[in-house]
């Protein structure tokens, strides 16, 4: 199966829509309009291969272990598939407290399952299959980096008794069933995720009750980005949330519903196909983040969000299509009086800018990284080695080799591409040059003429004569921070040469790595420029302000 084909009778029409795995459709709708009665209706439509997460889904625990032996959990699994086929339950949930109880067993029975393969290999003496074996994650290990991510500051654990407790920030370990309403909602959506089998289709009811907009937005992505074998449904009030997911297939509008002996059966719905372009508006953004804001360039999927939400937990990071419009959104809200209660700023690549530019975005609160663009910080030369020291305590083989390899590769691979790197800069050096010679206002109201003569050719051979002594002395270094790399294959070649497939695998490796190692955590921030120390600056200034308000 690579898909699953819904069917929706609509007003005037019958509508088939195909969700590929790996895929979301997202459900928005006003109160009323019919939502949780067609996501029911689909539940039924695909139960032998659905697993449903209701909207007036229990949010509590009843314990923190196991109270359900494996016949009785079969029967009551059983219990509960009947009962949500039926008409009321797209209103009332039958064996609330048993669901809960369920997600407990499903999660503690996948980490003994993971526990008992890897005892297994070691029983054997396959000392390198168990080793294979500990490196994938367990589902707890998942959940938890989720949870940083998406800036939820608790992680779980099991301890005696397979009992599953909490810490947060460091405290003492305490029940899961003391959470809060909003952390006990993201672990059991959560577990229902990640303990469901492949090929099924994931029905989920409003996940951002009891979540903050700024925290259902990356946990919802980064959950479903770790089940690319299933497929997702969900159903929501906010509508923000299917423009800032890049991995929706389509968006289903619903406008209403008919009923027909009490049952809703026939919709009156629009289907947005994806690719059609929205518009995230800054007063979304604004509306949906935390009081500190940092604007950065890309998409919900880009680089820079992903590893900036790593690297300043507390702070919402938002992406914008580009560093004009970051520069746009920053000055709009520090401009406004009525937004004196948020703290915004911007971070964006240097793309080669002039000093006296740096100068000036820094003084509205827009800094830029203190090398050519992101890819410098994932494929900087301390990452490399970290990524390549971690695989080695997977296969064995020697991480300095990796590395000196990967970047002997880029290396490689930039030499025929130095010339057209060495324009892109001069061109940038030539336009600072021709606008640093545009009359003042005192110049144009006297008139005159102005004259300007630039040699292209020598800014060209400049930079030439730069990036081949760079080259020459292999100064990889030099060369990541000041060209635009993403332009060559060198970064492919960087990750080909570790062993991955992909750029995509790799800068998946690098956050995991970012989220799982403080070191690697801190030497980011010290390369990333000011804006690290401004923001901690802020947070502490903030801390203590917040302490005189009674």
């Amino acid at each position: 199966m690579d898909k699953f084909d819904i069917n929706v009778r609509l007003k005037d029409s019958h509508c088939q829509v195909s969700i590929p795995l790996g895929e979301t459709l997202f459900i928005v709708g006003a109160n009323g309009s019919g939502k949780s009665g067609l996501m029911q209706n689909l539940y039924v439509q695909h139960r032998q291969n659905a697993r449903r997460i209701a909207a007036h889904r229990q949010t509590w625990f009843a314990s923190d272990a196991i109270d359900l032996s494996p016949h009785r959990k079969i029967q009551i699994e059983r219990q509960i598939a009947n009962s949500d086929t039926q008409a009321d339950a797209r209103w009332k949930e039958e064996r609330a407290s048993d669901r809960s109880s369920i997600a407990i067993y499903d999660l503690l029975d996948a980490e003994n399952v993971r526990a008992r393969s890897i005892a297994s290999a070691v029983d054997k003496d396959d000392v390198k299959h168990a080793k294979l074996l500990s490196k994938s994650e367990s589902r707890i290990a998942i959940i938890n980096r989720l949870f940083r991510i998406s800036n939820i500051p608790i992680e779980i654990s099991i301890h005696e008794n397979e009992r599953i407790l909490a810490s947060k920030e460091g405290s003492d370990y305490y029940s899961i069933a003391e959470l809060s309403d909003g952390e006990r909602n993201a672990l059991l959506v959560a577990v229902n995720v990640l303990t469901c089998p492949g090929e099924t289709l994931i029905l989920i009811d409003e996940p951002e009750r009891h979540l903050h907009r700024s925290i259902i937005s990356p946990f919802l992505g980064n959950l479903t980005a770790e089940r690319p074998d299933c497929a997702f449904i969900v159903s929501t009030h906010d509508i923000a949330l299917p423009m800032q997911n890049n991995e929706a297939s389509k968006t289903l509008i619903i406008r209403g519903c008919e009923y027909e002996n009490k049952k809703p059966y026939r919709w009156h719905a629009d289907l947005v196909d994806k690719g059609l372009p929205v518009d995230t508006q800054t007063k979304i953004d604004i509306l949906g983040a935390r009081r500190r804001l940092v604007f950065v360039e890309g998409d919900a999927d880009s680089l820079d969000k992903a590893l900036y939400s790593l690297l300043f937990p507390g702070v919402s990071i938002v992406p914008k299509s580009s560093c004009k419009s970051v520069e746009a959104a920053v000055d709009g809200i520090n401009s406004a009086e009525d937004l004196h209660w948020l703290d915004a700023w911007g971070l964006i690549d240097s793309d080669g800018r002039s000093t006296d530019d740096l100068a000036d975005l820094e003084g509205r609160g827009i800094f830029a990284l203190n090398c050519y663009s992101i890819e410098s910080l994932y494929y900087d030369v301390k990452i490399i080695r970290c990524v390549a020291n971690r695989l080695a305590e997977v296969d064995g083989n020697d991480p300095a080799t990796r590395c000196s390899e990967a970047i002997k590769s880029a290396l490689s691979s930039v030499g025929p591409h130095a010339t057209r790197l060495s324009a892109r800069i001069a061109e940038k050096k030539i336009r600072e040059v021709i606008f640093g010679m545009l009359p003042s206002p005192a110049e144009m109201s006297s008139g005159g003429v102005m004259a300007c003569e630039v040699n292209i050719r020598d800014y060209i051979e400049a930079e030439r004569n730069t990036i081949e002594d760079f080259i020459e002395a292999d100064n990889y270094e030099g060369i990541l921070r000041r060209y635009p790399l993403r332009e060559t294959p060198a970064l492919g070649a960087v990750a080909k040469a570790l062993g991955f497939q992909s750029r995509k695998q790799y800068e998946s490796a690098v956050l995991k790595a970012v989220a799982e190692e403080e070191e690697l955590h801190d030497y980011l921030l010290g390369i990333i420029g000011n804006i690290s120390n401004v923001i901690l600056e802020n947070k502490m200034s903030n801390a203590s302000a917040e302490k005189n308000v009674f």
